[in-house]
């Protein structure tokens, strides 16, 4: 049995990623034919069901930050999961608005506050993670209006009225990179999409927009899974 997650229905091999409970709720919903709850230890909703293409499909969200997507990746890794594909949000650091969709080429890690850049190649090369290559060109197909480009992952997001900080990245999140090498290192093939809700001197992406955007992305993600 995994150590964090307590699974009580089977967890298909696809899965899709969320951070956020409700969000994981919500897609399950707009998602699954009969969703079945298959986790709800340490508040990490899960939810396992039918698509309506017919094929087994995971919802499980993540929880907040880098630690956590990684060792709830390692447990879905542990009981069978073998693609995933991360539905998530980000900051802007960029010329990205509100609402526009990134599907992420490359992540890095947290290197400061600062964003600073490593000194090194090994260090960079440390400090970088890539989707599977095949899963990342399929959810380009089916979601070509998102923009292809690369995240850095921090342990908190830049502060919105600082402005673009670094140019390492068009966006900044907090657990992308920690998925994408969790999942290299347990041979999950897996994959992100990024739907801006920050940006230097904009409100944030209303609920409402972040929802149908959401909802977008996973049915994309539910299409290259589930085919």
């Amino acid at each position: 049995m995994p150590a964090r997650l307590r699974p009580s229905a089977p967890i298909a091999a696809d899965a899709i990623l969320v951070g956020d409970p409700g969000r994981a709720l919500m897609l399950a919903q707009e998602l699954l034919v009969q969703p079945k709850m298959s986790n709800h230890a340490r508040g990490l909703w899960g939810y396992t069901g039918v698509t309506h293409a017919g094929n087994e499909l995971t919802i499980q969200s993540t929880g907040m930050g880098g630690p956590s997507a990684a060792v709830v990746l390692a447990d879905l890794a542990e009981l069978g999961v073998k693609r995933a594909i991360r539905i998530g949000t980000c900051a802007s650091l960029g010329d990205l608005e509100l609402g526009q969709m990134l599907l992420v080429t490359e992540a890095n890690v947290n290197f400061s506050r600062s964003l600073s850049v490593p000194d090194n190649e090994k260090e960079q090369a440390n400090a970088r993670a890539v989707p599977n290559r095949g899963l990342m060109e399929e959810v380009g197909q089916v979601l070509p209006a998102a923009y292809a480009g690369g995240v850095v992952s921090l342990d908190s997001l830049p502060d919105p009225e600082r402005g673009r900080t670094s140019v390492m990245a068009e966006v900044a999140d907090m657990q992308s990179a920690a998925l994408l090498r969790t999942a290299a290192e347990r041979g999950v093939a897996a994959a992100a999409v990024l739907i801006v809700t920050e940006k230097s001197g904009s409100e944030q992406l209303p609920d409402e927009e972040l929802a149908e955007a959401a909802k977008t992305a996973g049915r994309a993600a539910s299409g290259v899974l589930s085919p």
